[in-house]
């Protein structure tokens, strides 16, 4: 008996995977998901989003996964198409959003304390005021749909991602090559491009991904209180809005469905971003 649990003791591990195969492995699949939402909502004809009263508020079946509403259409349809133009929107919103971060984290840096002082004045003051706020007031000003959504979270969201810039870009500017650059006289823009972008890139990707929830939940926010995209559109804010209405008479799959549809995209996104970052961060290569 004993000589069996020495065995077992002294028999070898299995291999254990590492914390960056599991995040490589969870990126391939997270992605693969979300290319298979976007592949199904363009494959889709859009034949599924007329109006058809001999369909009208069907329940959940094989036919129909997500039902039919009140006017007859395929609720299953509605929800790819949105959840693929919220994420479209979502994206674009966030890499203009990533773009106007890396043009003030760089000249807060490197343009001296003057204008230091005044872009980090400029971050304080937007970050102290509620995103939802702001958005709502720059979508009514700009006339809503998807300009003033665009416009709107790209113009809120830049705050927290150049803090993180400039903080960087602050480190890399006392290094030696850096100095070296500056002696034989190169110029900022030249230091910026040759130099500092590069290193940044990684930070800009995860700053990215992980703008994305944030923006997506806000053009959800302002399209289901009507400042946002159009109603024409089968936006999740607009969706949800409508289905508002009927909730109380027990259709419940008109908001379960594409709600749920909306958290699953935007946990997918936040948990894409924390894995990237696990796999660029370089503390975690033995992990």
């Amino acid at each position: 008996m004993t000589r069996q649990v020495q065995s077992i003791v002294q028999s070898p591990r299995l291999p254990r995977i590492n914390r960056r195969k599991r995040a490589v492995a969870m990126v391939i699949g997270m992605t693969a998901f979300l290319i298979l939402i976007v592949t199904i909502s363009m494959l889709i004809g859009d034949s599924q989003l007329t109006t058809n009263l001999s369909n009208r508020n069907m329940q959940p079946s094989l036919l129909h996964p997500f039902g039919t509403d009140w006017l007859g259409r395929d609720m299953f349809t509605r929800t790819m198409k949105g959840l693929t133009l919220s994420i479209g929107v979502g994206m674009l919103a966030a890499i203009c959003s990533a773009c106007i971060a890396t043009v003030v984290g760089l000249s807060a840096a490197l343009l001296g304390k003057g204008v230091d002082r005044f872009l980090s004045w400029l971050i304080d003051l937007f970050l102290s005021v509620p995103h939802l706020v702001t958005l709502i007031l720059i979508a009514f000003i700009t006339g809503g749909g998807v300009k003033g959504v665009l416009i709107g979270v790209a113009l809120t969201h830049w705050p927290s991602l150049s803090r993180i810039i400039r903080a960087e870009v602050l480190q890399l500017r006392a290094a030696e090559y850096v100095q070296v650059s500056r002696r034989l006289g190169k110029s900022n823009w030249w230091i910026a491009t040759r130099h500092l972008l590069p290193h940044l890139v990684p930070q800009l990707l995860v700053g990215v991904l992980l703008l994305f929830p944030h923006a997506i939940l806000h053009e959800a926010s302002i399209t289901f209180l009507g400042l946002g995209l159009s109603p024409h559109q089968p936006a999740i804010g607009i969706i949800l809005s409508e289905s508002m209405r009927y909730l109380s008479t027990g259709m419940w799959w008109l908001a379960v469905f594409p709600g749920l549809g909306l958290l699953v995209v935007v946990r997918m996104f936040d948990r894409l971003g924390d894995r990237l970052r696990t796999l660029i961060d370089p503390r975690h290569v033995n992990d």
